[in-house]
């Protein structure tokens, strides 16, 4: 495969980064106005690459450059189908999946829907169980475009605001409109946002099932998505361990880039 790519899955032109040989990785973003997988995993990617793995890492439905027709219905259901019909078309058929906030919920699917295609599973600061919305995630998902708004958004992901730079803001706006992505995002969370966090939450029956060694990552001072999350799932889900990071946000892959990438490449293992 050309890198990076687009690929039709089902009707729809996908962006996606596919890098490295070895053991497949599967890497699902968060839901942050202007993300793609690209910016998400860029300090992860080499890590993965350098340990011997493949790297499949997608924009997902309506993020980045894979762009839905304008009356697509935003849906854990979609999202979650179209995961499972890019790991069928990229040969995935048996892969490590590691799932960023948003990217969790669609993870913990994968590993309750289709456990015989998920061998280990890492949660980031996950979505997927409930909890009441928090005002970190009422701004993320209530963005509207524009370089102060982008701030506020940046500055709710990271324990250390220095590390947000107008640079960065500038940059981060430019991807949060290009192509009408603005137009997509207010599509997807709106008020009353709540419903959302519950329409994403799984039974706890449903976790308790879950086969998968799974590794759970969290920043201490996580303002978009509480710790307590990550606790209810170490708690319900059988064979998991619960890695805490100390001065650290919602973004443990930039914040704690070296440490988190060491712990992930431990955790999966040597490539087979």
């Amino acid at each position: 495969m050309s890198d990076p790519s687009t690929l039709p899955i089902g009707s729809l032109d996908t962006h996606v980064v596919d890098r490295g040989t070895g053991a497949p990785v599967l890497l699902l973003h968060g839901s942050g106005p202007g993300v793609s997988a690209e910016a998400n995993w860029r300090l992860t990617m080499p890590a993965l690459i350098e340990a011997g793995h493949r790297v499949v890492a997608p924009d997902l439905i309506g993020f980045g450059r894979t762009v839905p027709p304008p009356d697509h219905v935003y849906d854990l259901r979609s999202w979650t189908d179209h995961v499972v019909a890019l790991m069928d078309t990229t040969g995935l058929e048996r892969t490590a999946v590691v799932g960023n906030s948003f990217g969790g919920a669609l993870a913990l699917r994968l590993a309750i829907e289709h456990p015989d295609r998920i061998d280990r599973l890492v949660l980031m600061g996950a979505v997927g169980v409930r909890f009441p919305l928090t005002p970190g995630l009422d701004t993320v998902w209530g963005y509207r475009a524009g370089v102060v708004e982008m701030r506020r958004v940046l500055e709710a992901f990271v324990h250390d605001h220095a590390m947000i730079t107008d640079d960065l803001a500038r940059m981060r706006l430019a991807a949060s409109i290009e192509d009408g992505a603005d137009l997509r995002f207010a599509a997807m969370f709106p008020e009353p946002r709540q419903r959302w966090i519950d329409a994403m939450a799984s039974d706890d029956d449903e976790l308790r099932a879950i086969t998968a060694p799974t590794l759970i990552v969290h920043g201490r001072e996580d303002q978009v998505i509480p710790t307590s999350t990550s606790q209810t799932l170490f708690d319900l889900i059988p064979d998991a361990q619960l890695h805490l990071f100390g001065r650290c946000g919602h973004w443990t892959q930039i914040e704690k880039a070296a440490e988190f990438n060491a712990l992930l490449t431990s955790f999966l293992g040597p490539p087979v």
